[in-house]
């Protein structure tokens, strides 16, 4: 019998990674059990045929997540502090994934976090500003407190450290544009430092590997990244798929804290965390790791 892994998250970014990953290796000896909580939208209709399980739960609901691991050898766990901008919900959804898991006795969970910044950063340090009263990087600091969420309740854990989306380039808007003389600009606030950098449909295909090890890599962290690039090779590489040249254009973190979208001000704390501690960072995400998880690795060329 199929050992079934349940994916939260699996119509979207990561999640949809590692379903279409189950899915295209029908002999490995795992089944897809895609959770969403709107089963006839377009994206669960198409696990659905493709041969998913499809069942119906939400992470602000322990109970559905209890039925939804029912039965499950795995987990892929994800939350998404985007949808709604608040580090207590996604501390409470993560307290929600790791009950459930505990409860319905999962062999192998893995939870996509990411660093909690306050152990570097304290609240009280000036270098930058504090946000909503107890975080330096609340999209960050949340998935790292919730951590102890999992340990505590000694589920069989692997924490898997996931980096930069490339995708973030369009999906975030945050791509090259023009600027006053009608040029095309990347503006990142990371200097001259390198930034870990990943397809996110490699976040999914690296999960699957970690999924066909067993439990190898139970208690371990893993971090996941395609390449670490500057600022000015990104740009590079952009000039080179759009034809045209992109100029890096380099500011401050204080100045992209001010550019006043949703989350600027988080952004310009994750990316100055990113370029003040780059040797750390960087070397929590060596992409020869995630190279011999999954040799497919996509370049940010590619």
């Amino acid at each position: 019998m199929n050992k079934i892994i349940t994916v939260i998250g699996a119509t979207g970014a990561q999640g949809g990674g590692l379903a279409r990953a189950i899915l295209n290796a029908p002999d490995a000896g795992f089944a897809l059990r895609a959770v969403t909580r709107k089963p006839v939208a377009p994206a669960a209709q198409a696990l659905s045929a493709a041969g998913a399980e499809v069942v119906v739960a939400d992470l602000d609901d322990e109970p559905s997540l209890r039925r939804a691991m029912n039965g499950a050898w795995g987990v892929f766990a994800v939350t998404n502090f985007w949808e709604h901008f608040s580090p207590e919900r996604e501390l409470a959804q993560a307290a929600n994934i790791a009950s459930a898991a505990h409860a319905s006795g999962v062999k192998h969970l893995l939870w996509s976090t990411l660093e909690d910044t306050r152990e570097r950063v304290p609240l009280d340090d000036p270098r930058m500003p504090t946000l909503m009263g107890r975080y330096k990087v609340p999209h960050l600091d949340a998935k790292g407190e919730a951590n102890a969420f999992f340990r505590e309740l000694g589920v069989p854990t692997t924490f898997v450290l996931t980096s930069f989306f490339w995708e973030n380039l369009i999906q975030f808007g945050m791509g090259p544009a023009k600027d006053a003389d009608g040029r095309l600009a990347f503006t990142l606030p990371m200097g001259d430092k390198k930034l870990p950098g990943i397809a996110v449909e490699n976040i999914g295909q690296c999960a699957f590997a970690i999924f066909r090890r067993g439990l190898e890599y139970v208690g371990k962290t893993v971090g996941l990244a395609g390449e670490h690039l500057t600022g000015a090779q990104m740009a590079a590489a952009l000039s080179r798929a759009l034809g045209q040249d992109v100029r890096y254009n380099e500011i401050s973190p204080d100045d992209y804290r001010r550019l006043g979208f949703p989350g600027a001000e988080d952004l310009g704390n994750m990316f100055q965390f990113k370029r003040d501690f780059e040797q750390a960072y960087c070397g929590a995400r060596d992409p020869a790791v995630a190279r011999e998880l999954n040799p497919a690795m996509q370049t940010f060329d590619e």
